[in-house]
């Protein structure tokens, strides 16, 4: 029986990629998609591909970021998705690789139970193009996983983990539930389930 279950956040919970939107206030949001869609078919080193991503958001007004964060489009069925997990008595959790600006007021209106993601530093009320956080390289979503497992006394056998990039491939080692969502090919290699619609309560019909 599952008890916990852990998503990923952008373009798993919400239909895009946060630091896209934030490069597109810049007049950069090609060049910074690039480097995202490169790190996500696991081409990039994760680590260094966000240092790159953030540095390039240098000066940026950190009002835009709230702005922004607290107007990005989430996932059709995510709410419900959780809202039903939730009510099957799992614990649902959030790791993103992108910005607690966003995963934390997310967390409000989606329901999840936490969330670990990675924080944009600011000074003087614009970004510094520095970064820190929970989820700062590939490997980070896995070892958060067993961390928690530990913490609650889930086995691999009683996690569910959903996500769509190569920065989740650490977090499905540790889960017999693998849900690649509307993912890169080297997700689903490592998949047992595979959805290709942008309809997270199809997960719900598969487990």
């Amino acid at each position: 029986m599952l008890k916990l279950a852990v998503f990923d956040f952008d373009s798993t919970l919400m239909d895009g990629e946060t630091i896209d939107f934030f490069a597109n206030e810049l007049g950069i949001g090609e060049k910074v998609a690039r480097i995202t869609e490169e790190a996500m078919s696991g081409r990039l080193d994760f680590f260094e591909s966000l240092q790159q991503r953030v540095g390039l958001l240098k000066g940026l007004d950190y009002s835009v970021v709230e702005k922004i964060s607290k107007n990005l489009p989430f996932m059709p069925g995510a709410k419900e998705t959780i809202a039903e997990l939730k009510r099957r008595g799992l614990t649902v959790v959030c790791f993103s690789g992108g910005f607690r600006s966003a995963t934390g007021y997310a967390k409000d209106i989606l329901g999840y139970d936490a969330d670990f993601s990675n924080v944009l530093h600011e000074k003087d009320g614009k970004l510094t193009g520095l970064v820190g956080g929970d989820m700062m390289f590939s490997h980070s979503k896995g070892d958060m996983l067993e961390r928690l497992q530990n913490i609650l006394g889930v086995s691999q056998e009683e996690t569910l983990v959903c996500g769509d990039g190569a920065n989740d491939l650490s977090m499905f080692k540790h889960a017999a539930t693998r849900i690649a969502f509307c993912a890169r090919p080297i997700l689903e290699a490592e998949a047992s389930i595979i959805i290709r619609e942008k309809d997270l309560t199809l997960i719900l019909k598969e487990i």
